[in-house]
């Protein structure tokens, strides 16, 4: 039973971060622009991997030249990662690898919700591979230095409270027999708390991994760019702006949505296996909190088969063994 908390926690609550390196996917817009500014504000060397360096350095800037509070007094590094392509993947680690000595935290953020099917260069579906198959890869090719860190260092991915509806359909993975752009979504979802678990329990079972902590987290519901690109490429202009109502409405802040993330990272409280999201109403908004995600989520037969998938699909192979016993 996952433990919960309670109580307000803000960014302000983290820890400093002064020598210490994250890298943020995705970080030049929404939930994972508001994360960058706020390890820079507590002094973290932040590599902004992003698909676009145009718009990362844009992002960058922006951080820069804005009045944040407090200031920061960290540094900010932009590096060209499109989780949509394989080799994209493998030469941001590689250079990465060969540039930086340490990694504390890896915040997998990036994503893509909701859009018509499309494929990644390397022929998934869009979704799956963006938001799984992606960062399932860059995980396992960082995990070296995440491993040789001093301290504890750990892993973030975020997943979406729209994992509660999703399933892992290994008969159609990549959705070529038929495709709705939510089940999709939601499958992508919910295999991101599954590898999160399931690389918590490997890393369990490998001894000398102790310092490396995986930790799943959600953002509730949070007005951010991620919304608008699966109506724009679908031309709905009609769900475009009932989208953009919803926001109006129920929606927290880019900057609020980021807190669970923030949480799950840096947290001394935070233990490796935890899933974090918004404590308040309908885990859509609030302080963040340990929840308990899906049951789906917690089944280890099916994440270990999703790894198995995974590691083949990828070509990324982690050498960490399935844990064996009982919980």
């Amino acid at each position: 039973m996952a433990r919960t908390r309670t109580g307000e926690w803000s960014a302000t609550a983290m820890p400093e971060m002064d020598d210490r390196t994250v890298v943020v996917t995705g970080a030049n817009s929404g939930l994972g622009y508001e994360a960058t500014r706020a390890f820079a504000r507590k002094g973290a060397h932040v590599v902004m991997a992003c698909r676009s360096d145009e718009r990362g350095e844009d992002a960058k800037r922006r951080i820069r030249n804005e009045e944040t509070r407090g200031g920061h007094r960290g540094s900010l590094e932009v590096a060209e990662l499109d989780l949509a392509d394989l080799d994209s993947v493998r030469s941001f680690a590689d250079e990465f690898r060969e540039t930086h000595d340490e990694l504390h935290v890896l915040c997998n953020n990036a994503g893509v919700m909701a859009i018509p099917r499309r494929e990644t260069a390397d022929g998934f579906e869009m979704q799956f591979g963006v938001n799984h198959l992606g960062h399932f890869a860059l995980t396992g090719l960082l995990l070296e230095p995440l491993r040789e860190t001093p301290g504890e260092t750990r892993v973030v991915t975020q997943s979406s409270g729209v994992h509660e509806r999703g399933d892992i359909d290994f008969a159609d993975l990549q959705h070529e027999q038929s495709y709705d752009e939510w089940e999709a979504y939601a499958q992508s979802k919910l295999a991101n708390v599954l590898f999160a678990y399931e690389l918590q329990r490997r890393l369990d079972a490998a001894s000398a991994d102790a310092g490396v902590a995986s930790v799943a987290c959600h953002p509730g519901y949070a007005a951010t760019n991620l919304q608008r690109r699966g109506p724009e490429m679908r031309g709905s202009t009609v769900r475009l702006w009932a989208m953009k109502a919803a926001n109006a409405l129920l929606a927290q802040s880019a900057e609020d949505g980021a807190l669970p993330m923030l949480y799950a990272a840096t947290a001394p409280e935070i233990e490796g296996g935890e899933y974090v999201g918004p404590g308040g109403l309908l885990n859509m908004r609030g302080s963040p909190a340990v929840q308990q995600s899906s049951d789906s989520s917690y089944d280890r037969a099916r994440a270990e088969r999703l790894w198995s998938v995974s590691e083949e699909s990828t070509g990324v192979s982690y050498g960490l063994e399935a844990k064996t016993t009982a919980e």
